[in-house]
């Protein structure tokens, strides 16, 4: 599981709870917690606290069925791109991301 899968992931489907994450990707919803906060961070994810408000109000649902993503940003998940200075391409400190 890497970033880039989750970001793949909430984008599909637009809106997801914690607990589908954590099960799809077969890790501790804590660990996904803390992967999809890089996104939120960079304001392509949205976390989404559902209360009794928003649903039906049983209180009955585990916290992680209650946490939801939305996905925000680009069409697809920013990459970076290296670009190697042409006057020395063989030195890689003197690459330019």
């Amino acid at each position: 599981m890497i970033l880039k899968d989750i970001a793949n992931y909430i984008q599909e489907r637009k809106i997801v709870s914690l607990h589908e994450l954590a099960l799809h990707f077969r890790s501790d919803p804590f660990a996904v917690e803390a992967m999809v906060q890089r996104w939120v961070e960079k304001k392509m994810v949205e976390r989404i606290v559902m209360d009794a408000g928003s649903c039906g109000g049983c209180t009955m649902c585990p916290g992680d069925i209650k946490i939801h993503y939305r996905w925000l940003g680009a069409s697809r998940p920013q990459t970076i791109q290296i670009v190697k200075n042409s006057k020395t391409p063989s030195d890689p400190s003197s690459w330019k991301c």
